[in-house]
């Protein structure tokens, strides 16, 4: 292992403070913009809409408050891991510059939901896709699926899937952040956990010794549900994803559950407008990154 993926390594797994979810791709990119305060008449096609897109996550990267002091690691769109920050590629920035361990999105969107979850879409190219990740310095990556029901057969083939395409980004050198999220409006939110950790520790314990992953949860209804797989000796850290709660009720609930760091969007990024001086920019996105670190590591 180089020295960079060493010192990459002993942040992430024993840094105190929260990665930041920066990854909003094709479909995401209209709200995420409208959040911010760009209309879609402030772009005519898809790559003036990316290049707003990528000027936001530059001035988030940018801003003074953003750095490896509170900030553990960001999760990178694969347009933004291919574009620039100072004439410097993204990933190479981030830990250069910010101190901040880049992370890449891997997963190509979801499938309809069937058995009461949408399973992630195929992944062509994935191999080509994760040996430039590797080149460009990037440590890990992430992929999502959703939970809607409680329903067992459908929640065994999402972490199934997990796993399964898991082991071949280890395998090409980068620690898989598995996200199987349970929606917040599942009517079998807290069954679905049950079964959700029940699977997970299944598949974990027939993980090879030297095989790390992450795992990004959305934060369950039972206080500290997850401190198993926590302490699970592959997990290099368990991450909680805001999933449509306000910032404040995120972090008012990722506080129970010691251990557990926050990866948020959304909860990140609000309030901030590109209307904003810089000043009011920064402040603003001070006052998130303060208050989801203190969440994290409280």
């Amino acid at each position: 292992m180089s020295s960079q993926r060493e010192a990459m390594q002993e942040k992430v797994v024993n840094g105190k403070g929260f990665i930041a979810a920066l990854d909003q791709s094709g479909g995401s990119t209209p709200k995420a913009l409208r959040d911010y305060g760009i209309e879609e008449s402030r772009y005519s096609n898809d790559a003036e809409m990316f290049d707003l897109m990528h000027a936001m996550r530059t001035r988030i990267i940018q801003s003074p408050a953003f750095t490896g002091e509170k900030v553990l690691g960001a999760i990178l769109f694969e347009m933004t891991m291919d574009r620039q920050i100072d004439g410097r590629d993204t990933a190479e920035y981030l830990w250069n510059s910010r101190g901040v361990v880049p992370f890449l999105k891997v997963d190509k969107g979801l499938e309809e939901t069937a058995n009461g979850v949408q399973l992630m879409k195929p992944m062509p190219g994935l191999d080509d896709l994760l040996a430039r990740a590797v080149a460009k310095g990037v440590y890990g990556t992430k992929m999502r699926s959703v939970i809607h029901e409680a329903n067992p057969d459908g929640i065994a083939a999402i972490v199934e899937q997990q796993f399964e395409i898991g082991a071949q980004i280890a395998a090409a050198g980068l620690v898989p952040i598995l996200e199987p999220e349970v929606s917040i409006k599942s009517p079998t939110k807290q069954e679905a956990e049950v079964l959700l950790r029940e699977h997970i520790q299944k598949q974990a314990e027939q993980l090879s010794a030297d095989t790390p992953i992450m795992l990004k949860l959305t934060i369950p209804t039972e206080a500290n549900y997850y401190a198993p797989l926590v302490a699970e000796p592959h997990v290099q850290r368990v991450v909680a994803l805001s999933g449509g709660y306000s910032r404040d009720e995120a972090c008012a609930l990722l506080k129970q559950n010691p251990g557990v760091i926050a990866s948020f969007s959304r909860a990140l990024v609000e309030g901030v407008s590109d209307s904003q001086t810089d000043e009011e920019f920064n402040a603003t996105l001070a006052t998130a990154i303060d208050a989801i670190y203190e969440a994290s590591v409280d």
